[in-house]
C-alpha cells in the first residue's frame, strides 16, 4: 500500500509537470501574472500612472508578479506599487543585467538566467499568462517569443497588449493584415492574444478563470 501511494503520488506529480509544460493552468484562477514593459526611465507619465495603477491592484489582488527584475523604468514602477500593496515579486535577471547592476532590490525571489533568450522561456514558464505594457524593441521581442512559441503548440498562454494611449494600434493593424494576407492564422479565435484598451477591461480579463486552455 504504501508503495503504491508513493507510485500515485509519483505519477500525480508528473502529470501535473506535463500540465505546466504544455501551458495549462491547474488553478481555477491567474494567481501568477508575467509583466513585459519598457526598462526607460524617461516615458510620459501617462504610462508611468497607468503601470503603477497595475501593480497597486496586482498588489491588493496578492498575485505573484513575473517580470525582468531590473530597478528601471516601467518595471521597478510596477514591482514597487505592487510590492506595497502586499504581491510577490519574482525578478528574473540575465547575468549582463546584474553584471551592469541594474538588477532591483524589490523581488521575492530572483532566478538568474544565462541570457535573454533563457529569461523569455523562464517568464512564460513560470507564468500563467502574460500582460505587455508599453515598451520598446525588449517588449517586442518578448511579445512574439510568447506568440511563435503557441503557434507551434509548446505552450497555450496569451499576450494581452495593455493598449494605453492607443500604444499598439499601430501593430495590431499590422498583425491583422499579416492574417488577411494569410502569414497568420488563428487570430480570429484570439489564439495568441487579447487586447485591452482600459485599467477595466484589462483586470476583467485577469480576474476571468484559467485562460490558458483556449475555452474562453
Amino acid at each position: 500500500m504504501v508503495q503504491e501511494h508513493k507510485n500515485t503520488t509519483k505519477l500525480i506529480a508528473i502529470y501535473r509537470k506535463l500540465q505546466i509544460f504544455a501551458g495549462y493552468n491547474t488553478s481555477s484562477l491567474m494567481e501568477k501574472i508575467g509583466i513585459f514593459c519598457s526598462a526607460s526611465n524617461r516615458l510620459p507619465s501617462v504610462y508611468v500612472e497607468t503601470t503603477r495603477q497595475l501593480g497597486e491592484w496586482l498588489g491588493k489582488e496578492k498575485k505573484t508578479i513575473i517580470y525582468g527584475g531590473a530597478n528601471l523604468g516601467l518595471m521597478e514602477d510596477i514591482a514597487s506599487a505592487a510590492k506595497a500593496n502586499g504581491a510577490t515579486l519574482i525578478g528574473v535577471v540575465p547575468k549582463i543585467l546584474e553584471k551592469n547592476g541594474k538588477v532591483s532590490t524589490l523581488p521575492d525571489r530572483l532566478i538568474h538566467t544565462v541570457n535573454l533568450s533563457d529569461r523569455k522561456d523562464v517568464i512564460v514558464e513560470e507564468s500563467d499568462i502574460l500582460v505587455a505594457l508599453p515598451g520598446g524593441i525588449g517588449t517586442l521581442d518578448e511579445v512574439f517569443h510568447v506568440m511563435a512559441a503557441s503557434t507551434i503548440g509548446y505552450h497555450h498562454k496569451k499576450v494581452i497588449f495593455y493598449n494605453v494611449n492607443g500604444f499598439y494600434d499601430t501593430l495590431l493593424k499590422a498583425l491583422q493584415q499579416m492574417a488577411q494576407a494569410q502569414f497568420i492564422r488563428g487570430l480570429e479565435k484570439n489564439e495568441y492574444y487579447l487586447v485591452a484598451n482600459s485599467f477595466n477591461e484589462l483586470i476583467n480579463i485577469l480576474k476571468k478563470p484559467n485562460l490558458t486552455d483556449n475555452n474562453d
